[in-house]
C-alpha cells in the first residue's frame, strides 16, 4: 500500500471536544485542530441523511484551499426522529422538548465523516446507528436538565454521561453516538493509506 506523503500532518477540522478525544482513543493526536465556520442551517424538506453529508463535505471544502497539503477529517451528526432532525440544544427549554420527543421511542442518529487527502479524492463515510430511550419520568427530564450535559449536543443529550442510564437499546457503533464511528473511521484512513503507529 503506498502512503500518503502527508502522514505526519493530520487536520481536524471540528470544534468538538468529544471528537478529538475519541481520535486519541485510537491513538490518533491531529497536528491542528480548527472549527469550519460555515452556515449549518438544514435546507426545506432536506432529509437528515443528506443534511448530514452536506454538513460534512462544506466543512471539508471550506478548509482545503488552506491546507491543500494535510489531510482534513470532517465530520457532522444528527439525531433525527422520522424525517425531523432535532436540534444541538442551546437552551434548557429546547433540550427539554427534544428529551421528551424521543422518551420512550427509537431514535437515529447518524455522522457523516469526510476525509481528504493530498493524493486522493474527497472520502465520505456515513454511519447510522438506532438508539431507544426509556420512557422518562417527569423527575429524570428535570434530573437531567440540571446536569447541564445537553449544552450543545445533538438531540438533547450526550450518551457517555448520565443519559447512558436511559438507554434500553442501541444498534449500531456507539462511537458514532459520540460524534465520530471509529472503527469506520480507521478504515477509511488505512484505505488512503494513513499509517497509524500501532498498524502493521
Amino acid at each position: 500500500m503506498n502512503k500518503v506523503i502527508c502522514n505526519n500532518h493530520f487536520l481536524l477540522g471540528s470544534a468538538s471536544p468529544r471528537r478529538l478525544d475519541l481520535l486519541n482513543q485510537i491513538g490518533l493526536n491531529p497536528d491542528l485542530v480548527i472549527s469550519p465556520n460555515i452556515d449549518e442551517i438544514n435546507l426545506r424538506k432536506e432529509l437528515p441523511l443528506d443534511y448530514v453529508k452536506r454538513m460534512a463535505i462544506q466543512k471539508n471544502l471550506i478548509l482545503q484551499p488552506k491546507y491543500k497539503d494535510s489531510i482534513i477529517l470532517t465530520a457532522d451528526t444528527v439525531v433525527s426522529v422520522g424525517r425531523r432532525i432535532l436540534p444541538k440544544t442551546t437552551d434548557v427549554k429546547m433540550a427539554e422538548d427534544c428529551l421528551r420527543l424521543i422518551s420512550g421511542k427509537r431514535h437515529k442518529v447518524l455522522t457523516s465523516f469526510a476525509i481528504h487527502s493530498p493524493n486522493k479524492n474527497l472520502k465520505v463515510k456515513t454511519v447510522v446507528s438506532v438508539v431507544k430511550f426509556k420512557r422518562l419520568h417527569e423527575e429524570e427530564i428535570k434530573y437531567y436538565l440540571d446536569t447541564n450535559e445537553w449544552e450543545g449536543k445533538a438531540g438533547g443529550y450526550a450518551i457517555q454521561g448520565v443519559a447512558a442510564s436511559f438507554v434500553n437499546f442501541l444498534s449500531g457503533s456507539y462511537s458514532n453516538v459520540m460524534g465520530l464511528p471509529l472503527a469506520e473511521l480507521y478504515r477509511a484512513l488505512l484505505s488512503i493509506g494513513y499509517q497509524f503507529k500501532n498498524a502493521t
